[in-house]
């Protein structure tokens, strides 16, 4: 049995010296360490031999393992460093080629940024389908049935269901602003949210204008909320967004979920207020549309307007990533080019 071992070492040793990677290692270790091993093999028959043999035997198969395991070791060592032997001249020199690497869009980071802020003030990030019903994107939020809104030159209404009407007439979502209803009448008030995602309307494309755009909306939903809560939320909002104090100014405006409405500025960045071509030379930009929930749209959720207040604020993201970038285009956003993209790594 000695000799068996000996010859089952030299053997094994002869095949190690002359693997080529290490699969054929591994296929050496299994053929003669393994369960099924010839080494093994060996070891079980060591019952049979008298308790002297037994002790000689056992002591060389010890050696025999170790001196195998740690010419296996020793062998993957060389492999490693056969793999990484460069032929030929290296100049060490010559720089680098610099790894190509992706990154957020835009509109995507900007999105992320605002629900870091909203989270940080306690808010709930929400999210809904992208086809809305007649029901949400107009009844409940106190649109008349003549309204200009609810028009085909307005909104996209989906083949099939234009002759429905209510909750079986569907279409594209024109705004976000169906999702506050949505979340109040599941979730009920006191309610604290906001619910990023794209909109959809039938219009005219231009510098400031695309008829798919991101929007942003946040709603508060308590009791005895005053106005000013409003104006502090949109005051902080833009300051983490474009890390410092931002001017804005509230001019009065009529939205059919909103009693009073507002319609919110910011000075525009990309001119300082001076004017430029997308401030339309007035050096203010609308960026959101604001105010207290109509109490027709708290009755269309279930709750009672005598008792629950809020402020709702719609943010225009891609306004205001023009603002954060400088960008007078909102259309290069949506080109593709990376040649525009990359400079937002």
């Amino acid at each position: 049995m000695k000799e068996q071992l000996q010859t089952m070492r030299n053997a094994c040793l002869a095949a190690l010296s002359s693997a080529a990677d290490k699969a054929e290692l591994e296929q050496i270790r299994l053929r003669y360490l393994g369960k099924k091993g010839e080494l093994t093999a060996i070891l079980k028959t060591l019952g049979s031999l008298t308790p002297e043999e037994r002790r000689e035997t056992g002591q060389l198969a010890n050696q025999v393992k170790t001196e195998i395991t740690d010419a296996l070791e020793h062998r993957a060592d060389e492999l490693i460093n056969e793999m990484s032997v460069i032929e030929g001249d290296l100049d060490l020199t010559i720089p680098g080629l610099k790894p190509d690497s992706g990154a957020l869009h835009p509109i995507t980071q900007i999105c992320y940024d605002l629900n870091d802020a909203f989270r940080s003030l306690g808010f709930e990030i929400f999210s809904e389908d992208d086809i809305s019903s007649e029901r949400y994107a107009f009844d409940y939020l106190n649109f008349p049935p003549d309204h200009p809104a609810r028009e085909s030159m307005d909104t996209y209404w989906l083949k099939g269901s234009e002759h429905e009407s209510g909750p079986e007439r569907l279409c594209l979502r024109p705004h976000l602003t169906g999702a506050s209803v949505r979340y109040l009448k599941a979730h009920g008030a006191p309610a604290r949210l906001v619910y990023p995602g794209r909109a959809y309307r039938n219009e005219s494309v231009d510098a400031r204008h695309e008829r798919a755009f991101y929007q942003y909306e946040a709603l508060i939903v308590d009791r005895d909320l005053p106005f000013a809560t409003g104006q502090l939320l949109i005051r902080t909002i833009l300051e983490k967004v474009f890390g410092k104090a931002v001017d804005i100014r509230m001019r009065a405006g009529f939205f059919p979920f909103v009693e009073p409405g507002f319609e919110i500025d910011m000075k525009c960045q990309v001119c300082g207020g001076k004017g430029c071509r997308v401030c339309k030379q007035v050096g203010w930009i609308e960026v959101m549309p604001g105010g207290t929930p109509h109490p027709n749209v708290l009755k269309a959720a279930g709750l009672d307007p005598s008792v629950w207040s809020g402020f709702y604020i719609n943010i225009g993201l891609d306004r205001l990533v023009m603002m954060r970038t400088g960008v007078d285009d909102v259309r290069l956003f949506r080109s593709a080019d990376l040649r525009f993209l990359s400079q937002f790594r």
